[in-house]
């Protein structure tokens, strides 16, 4: 999953506000391997105010009646007249940043026919969640995802339709993200695809003390501890890499299983 930011002040300093150039990077990101383009038109950042749902939904419509690549999007939003724009003009995936408070953006994925990434969180986007602490994260997890896949599913989701999202740096700190990395795997229980979006987060900032730009390392570094623990989706900035780290995995694990 290719990341695409249509806004000017992303984290990672990869933003674009020019549509033709966002389509562009886009198209090079399938190039370069993407299965799925992942857009924005609001920044995580919590030292920065919402936008407007206006200018938000406009610059995502804007993209969307313009791609033509076959190749599904995915719309990173968690404001519902927004999601409600962005999948009516053509989106094909909500990735739902919020947490599903309610299950109003479940019920627009089912209206629409489109697929939800149930992302981990606690408490609204935009504001800090620092002092976000968990007796137990994987616990946390597991209770919430059972409880907002069953949302969902009653809301009109089909279960297929459901990818989990364990919310790297989203209400978490340094050592919760790191334990998510390493006990991945028991977010398969749900039977259902798990999406790792680790690239250059500010966990991997926290451990090699380097800012966004030069974070590519690192995540490929948690991209192979995702794939080593059955991640299926990376949501990834540096597409090109992570799709040959993840092909020169798949040689060696194929080499391992064969008979000898």
């Amino acid at each position: 999953m290719g990341i695409v930011n249509l806004v000017a002040d992303s984290f990672s300093g990869d933003g674009i506000t020019d549509i033709e150039a966002a389509l562009a990077k886009a198209k090079q990101l399938v190039a370069d391997g993407a299965d799925i383009v992942d857009i924005g038109a609001e920044s995580a950042r919590t030292n920065r105010g919402p936008l407007p749902e206006a200018e938000e939904a406009a610059q995502l419509v804007r993209f969307i009646e313009r791609w033509d690549a076959q190749v599904p999007l995915s719309i990173n939003t968690w404001r519902p007249a927004v999601a409600r724009a962005a999948l009516t003009a053509g989106g094909d995936i909500l990735n739902d940043i919020g947490g599903l408070p309610t299950d109003e953006n479940a019920r627009i994925c089912a209206d629409a026919g489109a697929a939800l990434l149930l992302m981990h969180t606690a408490g609204a986007p935009k504001v800090p969640h620092t002092d976000v602490g968990y007796a137990d994260v994987m616990l946390a997890l597991d209770e919430f995802f059972a409880e907002k896949i069953a949302l969902a599913e009653n809301a009109g989701v089909p279960r297929d339709a459901i990818v989990l999202d364990p919310g790297i740096d989203f209400a978490k700190q340094r050592d919760d993200n790191l334990r998510i990395c390493r006990e991945l795997g028991r977010l398969h229980r749900f039977g259902r695809p798990v999406l790792l979006p680790v690239s250059r987060k500010t966990v991997i900032g926290e451990v090699l003390g380097l800012p966004p730009a030069e974070r590519d390392a690192g995540t490929v570094a948690c991209i192979a501890a995702g794939f080593l623990r059955g991640a299926q989706i990376f949501r990834v900035h540096n597409v090109r890499a992570a799709v040959q780290s993840l092909r020169m995995l798949e040689a060696i694990v194929r080499d391992t299983q064969q008979p000898r």
